[in-house]
């Protein structure tokens, strides 16, 4: 590929967890069908990503497939032609890369319940140029430990004691680029997370890059993160979709 053309990237949205931090919330909906706004978060994420130039979707499901599978058919409405990866058994966030068909030289990995402002193809024609067999989208968060923190020598002496400490950790976005390599790295039908993934590489002497930018993001994982998200989008819609008015 040239690194200006997202036509050819095929993106593998993760959207098949079952949201258990989200009840009530996800009893009767899949986590990717909760509504911002006036769209479920998927849609957002979807309509960002024909913004950006890519065409070729796949949604990796499992639990209440049929639902999103309804919800979003083959994507023509949108613009992007999707097609499905079912999980019959839980693969993690790395094994149902095993089961996409048609993967390209580079691909996309990402959660499907983020509210950000990422440019995913920046994020792509940096991981083409730097050579990476892997890139994860990084982001600097905040944070603070509501307790105080006690640090404490062998015989319990204590050494020190910091009330509410704060912290500013480099977190993953829960979007990440592989090149089609990565593959020899994810056993067919096993379960295998990203974050075992990467360091399995790492150890094999692969190339593990990261890529930052000035961006928002929000992991929609609990409900006051499903509540920040809702916030934030009421504010400045037109931050996240471009086709939306203020």
């Amino acid at each position: 590929m040239t690194t200006g053309t997202m036509k050819d990237i095929r993106v593998v949205i993760l959207a098949g967890g079952k949201g258990t931090r989200l009840k009530p919330y996800t009893a009767v909906f899949p986590k990717p069908l909760l509504p911002i706004g006036d769209w479920p978060i998927l849609e957002i994420v979807l309509r960002q990503l024909k913004h950006f130039g890519f065409e070729k979707v796949t949604l990796a499901v499992s639990h209440l497939a049929e639902l999103l599978m309804t919800f979003f058919g083959d994507g023509s409405k949108l613009g992007l032609s999707i097609s499905y990866c079912i999980e019959d058994k839980p693969l993690g966030t790395a094994g149902s890369i095993s089961l996409v068909q048609d993967l390209t030289d580079h691909f996309l990995v990402m959660n499907g319940d983020l509210l950000t402002t990422l440019d995913y193809a920046a994020l792509v024609r940096h991981h083409v140029r730097s050579g990476a067999t892997a890139t994860i989208g990084a982001f600097p968060r905040d944070v603070t430990i509501d307790f105080g923190v006690l640090e404490l020598g062998l015989d319990g002496e204590l050494l020190t004691y910091k009330e509410k400490p704060h912290f500013e950790y480099m977190v993953s976005m829960g979007v990440n680029v592989f090149h089609k390599s990565v593959l020899d790295f994810v056993p067919r039908g096993q379960y295998l997370d990203i974050p075992t993934l990467m360091m399995t590489l790492k150890n094999h002497g692969k190339s593990v890059s990261s890529y930052w930018s000035e961006c928002e993001w929000l992991d929609i994982g609990r409900p006051d993160d499903y509540e920040r998200a809702l916030s934030a989008f009421e504010e400045s819609p037109s931050k996240y979709l471009r086709d939306v008015p203020e």
